[in-house]
């Protein structure tokens, strides 16, 4: 059944689905928003009939988002997010790959704007998945594929993942992420199992607390940037009806979860999103003590790390993450690929690097395809850009290989400076051999005014 009707069945229409600029928005006055959205869009000439429609979105953060998502799940599309980070050429490849038969913009005024729709590969088992999204991951490590996510496969992840979350209609979510980014194992999960939803307009701690106040928001879901800047929030706001602050979108840091849990009292627990999985991994057991780990599985899910021959790895030990459960994408869009033809009996590669440790707790420590092999021994860049990271001088860096006569692979570093700061070369080199191994240590800083990202903000590895 369409998830959108499934909303609707388990929906108490006078309960609050969003707050957002002071109002409250009932589910009853949401889902009727929704129908007659999704009535207009079945009647702009372009939206076909034929198959499933794919619709791109282009709309910033808001009820308008979340109301024209929704519209055109219901009127039988599939829904494709266009992100505001998107440069021209992308957001081209983007229409010209999954073959949109129209885009909604939703800036101020709602607007329809027909294309050419182009049939894909595999057309008939494409609109025999009954497909609800289609995302392109970050494309950190290369072209992004497509994921394509059914309205059954959605309904399966959101349920898996709230086992971990627990979310309910007594709850209030302060929402802080990009929607292009983050909607399913989100905002459909807290429509669907009859939450609140509220939306704010600031990352500013003192804003985003009066709102929490004002709301009494009970859960918060944001990323690591949104909680270093509550964690250092001089006000006096004890923030009393928090039950669960999730962290995700970015690799959380041992200061940022400790800043958090002094100032507010509550843990920060982290949580693994994968485009093809959605939320495996979620550390509500062990946030206050292991805060960098991603948690153990969620019941419904199993995971394994295994090196290259496919042989799991002892504790400790770095290996390659494979995760089994609910919730598994349907295909890769192209080139065309069904979930078991990726999947082995079951099993995702999902190309992160990580440990356990005794507890079963996992620790992400890199991407496979973007470590390096210097002179046999592995560096994982992401490991060397956090210590160059913590450097006071250094805003944001990226770290890379390049060839060796004699060591095969070699560190070098790229890093945007801190305004105002003026350390040299030779500084960030010797800050780092105090604290890697080194291998390790880059054998050039260079500085530079921009690194290459990804449209959600990742640095883009190639």
């Amino acid at each position: 059944m369409n998830i959108v009707d499934q909303i609707a069945l388990r929906a108490s229409s006078e309960r609050p689905a969003l707050m957002a600029d002071g109002a409250t928005i009932s589910y009853g006055e949401l889902l009727e928003r929704v129908s007659v959205a999704a009535s207009w869009l079945a009647r702009c000439r372009g939206f076909r009939r034929e198959g499933v429609p794919r619709v791109g979105l282009s709309c910033g953060n808001g009820v308008d988002y979340i109301v024209l998502a929704l519209a055109i799940l219901k009127a039988g599309g599939c829904l494709v997010p266009l992100a505001d980070e998107l440069t021209e050429m992308e957001r081209l490849e983007i229409i010209r790959r999954t073959g949109l038969c129209g885009i909604i913009s939703g800036r101020g005024k709602v607007e329809w704007q027909e294309l050419e729709m182009r049939n894909l590969e595999n057309e008939g088992e494409f609109s025999d998945l009954d497909p609800a999204f289609i995302r392109f991951s970050s494309g950190t490590t290369g072209r992004s594929k497509g994921v394509v996510l059914s309205h059954a496969k959605l309904r399966e992840r959101i349920v898996a993942a709230n086992a971990a979350m627990e979310i309910g209609p007594g709850d209030r979510v302060l929402w802080m992420l990009p929607m292009a980014h983050h909607f399913a194992v989100s905002i459909v999960l807290y429509l669907y199992h009859g939450a609140c939803t509220v939306l704010g307009n600031s990352h500013l701690a003192a804003e985003v607390l009066e709102i929490a106040k004002a709301t009494r928001a009970t859960v918060i879901y944001g990323a690591p940037f949104h909680y270093s800047l509550l964690a250092a929030d001089t006000g006096g706001y004890a923030w009393p009806d928090l039950r669960l602050a999730v962290s995700t979108a970015g690799p959380l840091t041992a200061e940022i979860a400790r800043g958090f849990h002094e100032r507010f009292g509550k843990p920060l627990a982290q949580g693994l999103g994968i485009i093809e999985i959605g939320m495996p991994l979620l550390n509500t057991g062990g946030a206050v003590d292991c805060p960098t780990a991603v948690g153990r599985p969620l019941p419904s899910f199993d995971v394994e790390l295994r090196d290259e021959e496919g042989l799991p790895v002892a504790v400790g030990r770095v290996g390659e993450l494979w995760i089994k459960g609910p919730g598994m994408f349907d295909a890769y869009l192209s080139p065309w690929q069904t979930v078991k033809e990726i999947c082995v009996e079951g099993w995702f590669a999902t190309g992160d690097l990580a440990e356990t440790d005794a507890a079963g707790r996992v620790y992400l420590r890199g991407r496979k395809k973007s470590v390096l092999n210097v002179s046999g021994m592995k560096v994982f860049p992401e490991e060397v850009e956090a210590v160059l990271e913590q450097h006071p001088a250094v805003r944001r860096c990226q770290v890379k290989g390049i060839p060796h006569t004699v060591l095969g692979t070699v560190p070098v570093a790229e890093v945007i400076l801190q305004d105002g700061e003026m350390p040299t070369p030779r500084d960030l080199i010797a800050y780092c051999r105090e604290i890697l191994s080194i291998y390790k240590v880059p054998v050039r800083v260079t500085f530079v005014e921009e690194l290459s990202l990804t449209a959600s903000g990742k640095v883009r590895r190639r």
